[in-house]
């Protein structure tokens, strides 16, 4: 009698969710999976991370809602949110934005059992949301452009990410006024995953402004873990409107007293030399990566298949002829080398993502340049083996 196969299936990958992948990716080898920055700290971060213990013995003599507001101001008002609910009690601070998404969730199955969100998505959006219970609709992102997305009665809520990951489609500013006048109108709430928009400046128009004058119940979520290589010392926020009917200060409370203030004085830092040259410095090694991998790609079989996008990750895709998704993410892991299988960003409809994979961009050049060339060698590797067989 023949044992059972313990190789991993490709069905069994298609179950797997994208963290764990990334996780898996954390052992060793080229990883160039997850969305977290892992390049270098430049000079200026260097003095700021060397400054910890001064922060620290700071940390310990101010009064705590004092360090968060500055914290909150310096990153927020750096990025264009001039509108955010400072010091009103309506903008909290989480150890992550995962942690603001999960609130964010459980406060809204509340309210509705049903709930619209962006698709294709980072599959640890829709995970925490039907964690909570919650039923989830699909809507393409043209439809959220256009404000009017055609809903079920029983959507109580839409969910947004902006600059979406992993396309990097941003909701333009018009997109918003007629999205939130929508929700308004038919009195759905309008919650949105901004964690990317501080490298893109396309998505830096004042969020809250929008959404005040609206007159929508909203939510927004906000992050500093995708812009500096600080080892996940990182806080996410979470903010909402003051006419908005949700528990979430409640539930808030349920799972933590606060951040440290020591991640929110070291926030401060980074946010003030990210608006001297840190931005700018971290948009052009990001733009540089990009271009990198498109000279790469340029006359393979592999196309780069969001070229306008400029967020810190980038999709490519595969050939028909070539292997699909997840038979290119098993041969370049047993190889050592990390991307992800874009199948689950489509949470509702997996077969959408089967002939693409995401390249993380926030790392040095050479890493991108090597994951890329590793890439096209694979899928032509292929190829040609098909190519013999036939």
């Amino acid at each position: 009698m023949t044992s059972a196969s313990t190789e991993p299936t490709a069905a069994d990958e298609l179950a797997r969710n994208l963290t764990s992948m990334e996780t898996d990716a954390l052992l060793g080898g080229l990883n160039v999976s997850d969305g977290h920055p892992r390049m270098a700290l430049t000079d200026t971060q260097r003095e700021i991370v060397n400054s910890l213990p001064l922060l620290f013995d700071e940390a310990e003599k101010r009064v705590f809602e004092e360090i968060e507001a500055e914290a909150q101001a310096a990153f927020l008002h750096g990025i264009g949110q001039h509108r955010a609910p400072i010091g009103t009690g309506r903008l909290v601070s989480c150890y992550s934005s995962s942690v603001a998404m999960d609130i964010t969730a459980r406060a809204l199955a509340q309210r509705t059992a049903h709930i619209a969100l962006v698709h294709p998505t980072f599959d640890n959006i829709p995970d925490l949301l039907k964690g909570r219970g919650l039923t989830l609709l699909p809507v393409p992102e043209a439809d959220l452009e256009r404000g009017e997305p055609d809903l079920p009665d029983e959507v109580g809520a839409v969910f947004v990410t902006t600059p979406n990951n992993p396309t990097g489609w941003v909701l333009s500013e018009d997109g918003l006024r007629r999205l939130a006048a929508f929700c308004a109108r038919t009195g759905r709430v309008l919650a949105m995953d901004t964690c990317f928009r501080a490298q893109d400046t396309r998505a830096q128009y004042d969020t809250y402004r929008i959404l005040e004058e609206s007159g929508t119940e909203w939510v927004v979520i906000e992050d500093t873990g995708k812009l500096w290589p600080t080892l996940e010392l990182k806080a996410g926020f979470l903010a909402w409107g003051e006419n908005t009917d949700l528990p979430l200060m409640e539930y808030f409370s349920d799972v933590l007293l606060s951040v440290s203030p020591l991640i929110l004085l070291m926030i401060t830092k980074l946010a003030e030399d990210a608006g001297r040259e840190g931005y700018a410095q971290l948009s052009g090694l990001i733009r540089s990566n990009r271009e990198a991998l498109a000279g790469i790609l340029d006359g393979s079989p592999v196309e780069l298949t969001d070229p306008d996008a400029r967020i810190s990750v980038a999709r490519i895709t595969l050939p028909e002829d070539g292997p699909d998704a997840v038979t290119l993410y098993d041969t370049l892991v047993r190889d050592g080398t990390h991307v992800l299988p874009c199948g689950p960003f489509h949470w509702a409809r997996q077969e959408d993502g089967r002939r693409q994979v995401r390249l993380a961009l926030a790392r040095s050049g050479g890493d991108v340049v090597r994951a890329a060339e590793t890439v096209v060698a694979a899928v032509r590797e292929h190829i040609e083996a098909a190519r013999h067989d036939h």
